[in-house]
């Protein structure tokens, strides 16, 4: 098992920025995003930089992604979730104030680098009061490099396709929810809800 990886090149790492910035943005508007939302975020920092997820954990990457993300959703009311890595069961970080306003209640672990994840952990140390969590209901997101966070959405998910496909060489796929249609071949949906 590879160590934590430091990233020297500054370019790269405000590529990364940019990238994960415009992404962001894409996402909440192509979801139409709401003030309030949860959005989840998966991400592994070694996918980012071509290594195998697991690998090659970057704290350099996952502050450059965080710092991409993290204003945006602020400015827009949008509660950030990251997902841990499978050492910590997907656990969640987020604000106390999301964790409170959801009904989710806190568990105690700490993310670090190596148990975890690098964006995890950067979400814990840079959030005003962070607490983990072991499952949410978020209303859209996005996996940096094929993390899985189809555990973490609401039902239904819905594919969302951005122009940007990938984040430094991580792929990243992206996910909005809606309601369920119920009823039968009389119902009438709300088009607003789709």
């Amino acid at each position: 098992m590879k160590g934590v990886y430091a990233v020297e090149d500054k370019a790269l790492l405000t590529s990364i920025t940019e990238d994960a910035k415009n992404a962001t943005l894409a996402l909440c508007e192509a979801a139409n995003a709401k003030k309030g939302s949860l959005f989840i975020v998966g991400c592994s920092s070694s996918e980012v930089l071509g290594e195998k997820i697991g690998t090659n954990s970057s704290l350099d990457v996952a502050k450059a992604l965080f710092k991409g993300i993290y204003p945006v959703l602020s400015e827009k009311g949008i509660y950030l979730a990251v997902q841990c890595c499978e050492h910590l069961n997907r656990a969640v970080i987020l604000e106390r104030e999301a964790a409170e306003k959801f009904g989710y209640e806190p568990v105690n672990v700490k993310p670090q680098a190596k148990a975890g994840g690098s964006f995890a952990t950067t979400a814990y140390e840079n959030f005003k009061d962070a607490v983990a969590v072991e499952k949410v209901r978020a209303d859209l997101g996005i996996d940096i490099g094929l993390t899985m966070i189809g555990m973490h959405l609401k039902e239904v998910a819905v594919p969302v396709r951005l122009p940007i496909k990938k984040i430094g060489n991580a792929p990243i796929v992206c996910a909005r929810t809606r309601p369920k249609f119920i009823g039968g071949a009389r119902a009438i949906y709300n088009e607003e809800l789709l």
